[in-house]
Formats: structure tokens, C-alpha cells, sequence
């Protein structure tokens, strides 16, 4: 299993995808490592605007 690119307590920038409706792109904080069962591995994130928290994948991020 892979280690997660990104640390608990991280900035990040989210890109949502096309399936994934009004989800806000923008920066966020990597509030929790999740398990995954694909080589995309799954973060959940709070908003850094609005403190909303959404799950993401990987591919999803980018690095402040």
C-alpha cells in the first residue's frame, strides 16, 4: 500500500471533477487520511472559506 502524498494539517488545492456537481475548488486542509481500495488514495478536507469537509482523491490535490 502507498503512503499518502499529502500530511494531515496540509494546504492543498482542490480541482473538483466533472461528477463532481457544485463541489468548490479552492484551497483546503488536509484534516484526515482515509483508506482507499484503488491506487487513488482519499483525504478528507475542510474548506478553508467556508469549513465545509468533503472527502477527495489524490489526483484531486495539488500543493500550495
Amino acid at each position: 500500500m502507498s503512503d499518502h502524498k499529502y500530511t494531515v494539517g496540509q494546504s492543498v488545492e482542490f480541482s473538483p471533477g466533472a461528477r463532481d456537481g457544485s463541489a468548490a475548488r479552492g484551497r483546503y486542509e488536509v484534516v484526515r487520511h482515509l483508506p482507499s481500495e484503488t491506487r487513488d488514495l482519499q483525504y478528507r478536507v475542510k474548506s478553508s472559506v467556508d469549513g465545509h469537509e468533503r472527502v477527495v482523491r489524490e489526483s484531486q490535490l495539488e500543493q500550495n
